[in-house]
């Protein structure tokens, strides 16, 4: 397997499913986390695969709703701390991990809103990161989906000249 040098867009193998749509304003940790390993989705429902993207992220570093939604979990998963939110206003479910939650089952957030912080171990990635999940019913999907386009954009952000106002 090759670590994702940007973002992944794939869909699931053999599936005919609806992509999810651009809903998030924010990414779940810092404000462009390289992406450690992208969504490999399998191709059977029980095949190997990556059901989600690794996100790097330093132990204790907040970790934050994608988008509006009601936290559906919040507890311990084979030893891992995890945190579901189902997002408002559609059929989607994030999931984080290894993440110590600061909310509970039921709690409202919005999007940038803090669900908790990086665990220092349980994580499957050589370094701390934060795995990043997206569901629709059992479905696995492409987290990145989530994202509009200019937040997954590479390089530093540019000035436009102001049109109709005269130069000094």
């Amino acid at each position: 397997m090759r670590p994702a040098t940007g973002p992944v867009f794939l869909e699931p193998a053999g599936t005919d499913t609806v992509p999810a749509p651009a809903i998030a304003r924010a990414w779940p940790v810092g404000t462009r986390p390289a992406v450690l390993r992208g969504w490999e989705p399998p191709a059977t429902v029980y095949g190997r695969g990556h059901r989600g993207v690794d996100l790097a992220a330093p132990a204790g570093a907040p970790v934050r709703a994608v988008a509006a939604g009601r936290v559906s979990f919040a507890g311990r998963v084979a030893g891992r701390g995890v945190v579901a939110v189902e997002l408002t206003g559609t059929d989607l479910r994030t999931t984080y991990e290894p993440v110590t939650a600061s909310l509970k089952k039921g709690d409202e957030v919005a999007a940038g809103d803090p669900v908790g912080t990086v665990e220092p171990t349980g994580s499957h990635c050589t370094t701390t990161c934060v795995h990043w999940g997206l569901l629709r019913g059992d479905t696995y999907l492409d987290p990145l989906s989530l994202l509009p386009p200019w937040l997954l954009r590479r390089g530093p952000p540019r000035l436009l000249p102001v049109l109709g106002i005269p130069l000094p």
